[in-house]
């Protein structure tokens, strides 16, 4: 475990049952705690309003919706947050592009680094090839 993750809260942003599944894995062996997850646009605004975040782990597209509007809320807020994709870095909205990003698949390690990352203020990262 990181030190600096340890009792921090993320918000997962993930419409798909099996990575969300992969996913909140990874988060409970960092040892953060799980807010979510959310699985749409609307549910994940309600969470980012009325729940206290350290950080956001964002999928780009949701059930034939884009994240942005969650995006530009955190932003607005100053929570950090990385996507997590299977598109290229070149498929996001210009003014996110140089967010920190991972594309999926992507190790546990991986994560890790990122979210240590966030919370140190480095918010843009390679993302994973």
């Amino acid at each position: 475990m990181i030190p600096e993750l340890i009792g921090r809260r993320i918000l997962l942003v993930e419409d798909e049952l099996l990575i969300s599944c992969l996913l909140e894995d990874m988060l409970e062996d960092l040892g953060c705690m799980l807010i979510g997850p959310a699985s749409g646009v609307d549910q994940a605004l309600r969470l980012v309003a009325g729940e206290a975040i350290d950080a956001v782990i964002l999928d780009v597209s949701l059930d034939q919706q884009l994240s942005y509007p969650v995006a530009d809320a955190l932003v607005a807020r100053g929570i950090p947050f990385l996507f997590s994709t299977g598109y290229d870095r070149d498929r996001l909205r210009d003014g996110y592009r140089s967010f920190a990003m991972l594309q999926k698949p992507f190790h546990p390690s991986e994560l890790a680094k990122v979210l240590a990352g966030l919370f140190a203020g480095t918010r843009l990262l390679p993302s994973a090839a």
